[in-house]
């Protein structure tokens, strides 16, 4: 009868075939929007990442034999931290730019008070925020965009193999600069309610300056409310197609940042 004969060597390289795709995978779903939500338990996140390292082990490039508790491997896994993370905070970026164009919206609105809990990043948002959130959300799932991303991850596994080998300062410099472009995209986003309101608020400013004896918090306070909802229910086709140019100019990023 044949007996099955394990070597120390053979046991570390299906170790770190494992073991380094779960890092850069569960780095991305640890930052990227919906899986990285404060109300998915970090059991699942980790369950659901150790599947897909599982899955996709077979079909990866044979990764180097470091060991992971050496200092090479504590340098590899940094980097693949390093990848899972950038990838993930490009979408997060499109994420807290539509957060900031509600922001501004609401501010203007007179809803700045009225606050809940972002399900994205966990932290106090204004309600216009965290309906304009859940409309990206709704737009990223329809679009498939967990299943591309997913699919970017596998294949940054080829373009960018594991090794001592990570993202380069212009890599970094990229998504930096995509910061700035979500922020002219916020502002784009928010600009026709903040324009409109603005003129509602001078509107009622002249008429304030032209009848003293009328109580302006009584009247213009419902009137900036009802119209920046009468304002947002008229621009949404093209704050859903805004959006949507959101998350189409973020893969692209993505691909660069992997290198694919």
């Amino acid at each position: 009868m044949s007996t099955l004969t394990l070597e120390a060597t053979d046991i570390l390289r299906w170790t770190v075939s494992l073991v380094w795709p779960f890092v850069r995978i569960s780095a991305m779903l640890l930052v990227m929007p919906v899986f990285g939500a404060r109300q998915i338990n970090a059991r699942v996140r980790l369950g659901l990442a150790l599947l897909l390292a599982w899955m996709i082990a077979p079909q990866l490039p044979e990764a180097p034999a470091i060991d992971p508790l050496s200092v090479g491997g504590l340098v590899v896994a940094v980097e693949q931290v390093l990848i899972g993370i950038s990838m993930g905070f490009v979408l997060t970026l499109v994420f807290s730019a539509i957060n900031q164009a509600g922001e501004a919206i609401a501010l203007s609105m007179g809803l700045g008070f009225a606050s809940a809990v972002d399900p994205v990043g966990g932290v106090q948002v204004p309600m216009i925020s965290q309906y304009l959130s859940i409309i990206a959300t709704l737009i990223f799932l329809a679009m498939n965009g967990h299943l591309v991303l997913f699919e970017l991850l596998l294949r940054s596994f080829e373009t960018f193999p594991i090794g001592l080998d990570g993202p380069d300062n212009e890599d970094l410099w990229f998504i930096a600069s995509f910061g700035s472009q979500m922020f002219a995209g916020a502002v784009l986003i928010a600009l026709p309610a903040v324009a409109s309101l603005l003129l509602i608020n001078l509107a009622m400013g002249v008429v304030t300056r032209a009848a003293p004896q009328l109580n302006i918090f009584a009247v213009g306070f419902p009137i900036t409310i009802l119209a920046g909802f009468l304002i947002i229910l008229l621009t949404l086709p093209s704050l859903t197609a805004r959006i949507g140019d959101f998350l189409f100019t973020a893969l692209p990023l993505i691909e660069r940042v992997a290198r694919i």
